[in-house]
């Protein structure tokens, strides 16, 4: 049975939507393209026209103090954020998905609400909130900060690797006499390490892309890659803060990428090492 051919209305509406997913894609990847280029235009300018290729700009971002600083603090930010993260998510996720218990359903709506909220009212929410008690800005509150943005993610992320995951193999390794914690040490964790290396990945991207939140929470002379380019933004627009945006997205795009091809490397490894079943 041939299908039925779409009509000329339904040809046009085709088109219209894909000449409109077109656009928006162009929208949205034209100004990363054009940083990227622009990181290596040899003019003094930050803009177009190109008059010849340099890398220059990268190498003045060597010898920045400031920027150097702002990326090993967004850097050890984003490493105890995505560690921190991931512990916290995957066993909230697992209490939430195994067990039954009073105030279930309104731990995972509360644990869910910071991806919900706007940044900017957490930001200035949890501002607020260490002005009434008196509380100094400090590392650790930035660090606590980003734990709590990104948490939501990981749990979701664990919460639905956990869902997949059968009860039969814990239930199998309690009967034979195995604790609770060797159950899920043994078990369960092995097979949640797809999203326990995506859902750090995620915390990592997260922390270190952060701008609206730091802005609130960072301590007085912290600076961040996000806010350290903020703050070169308000001098002018030079080749550098483009080179800096390149480093950014190389960051924030190439590891979780890396991540996810070591990942997925690692993974066929294992399924060809494990022995064939035998069909009889």
């Amino acid at each position: 049975m041939k299908a039925a051919r779409p009509n000329g209305e339904g040809r046009w509406a085709w088109r219209l939507t894909g000449f409109v997913t077109v656009c928006v894609y162009i929208f949205m990847f034209a100004p990363i393209v054009a940083t990227v280029i622009l990181s290596f235009n040899a003019s003094m300018f930050g803009g177009f026209p190109m008059t010849g290729f340099s890398l220059q700009w990268y190498a003045k971002l060597m010898n920045n103090d400031a920027v150097l600083t702002a990326f090993r603090t967004s850097l050890w930010i984003a490493l105890v954020t995505a560690v921190a993260t991931t512990a916290i998510g995957v066993v909230t996720a697992f209490a939430l998905v195994r067990f039954e218990f009073p105030g279930k359903q309104a731990l995972s709506t509360l644990v869910i609400l910071p991806a919900l909220v706007p940044e900017t009212i957490l930001g200035v929410g949890l501002l607020v909130l260490i002005k009434a008690i008196d509380q100094p800005r400090t590392m650790l509150l930035l660090v606590l900060g980003h734990i709590l943005l990104a948490v939501p993610y990981v749990v979701l992320i664990a919460q639905a690797r956990m869902v997949g995951i059968r009860r039969v193999y814990e239930e199998a390794a309690l009967s034979l006499g195995a604790s609770r914690f060797s159950s899920f040490r043994e078990i369960t964790l092995p097979l949640l390490i797809p999203a326990v290396v995506g859902g750090a990945l995620l915390a990592f991207t997260i922390s270190f892309d952060n701008t609206s939140a730091s802005l609130f929470w960072r301590p007085a002379g912290v600076e961040t890659m996000p806010t350290q380019i903020l703050s070169m933004l308000k001098i002018s627009i030079s080749p550098e803060i483009n080179a800096l945006g390149t480093v950014m997205i190389l960051v924030t795009v190439g590891i979780p990428l890396i991540g996810g091809l070591i990942l997925q490397s690692l993974t066929k490894l294992k399924r060809r090492g494990e022995p064939k079943e035998e069909v009889r």
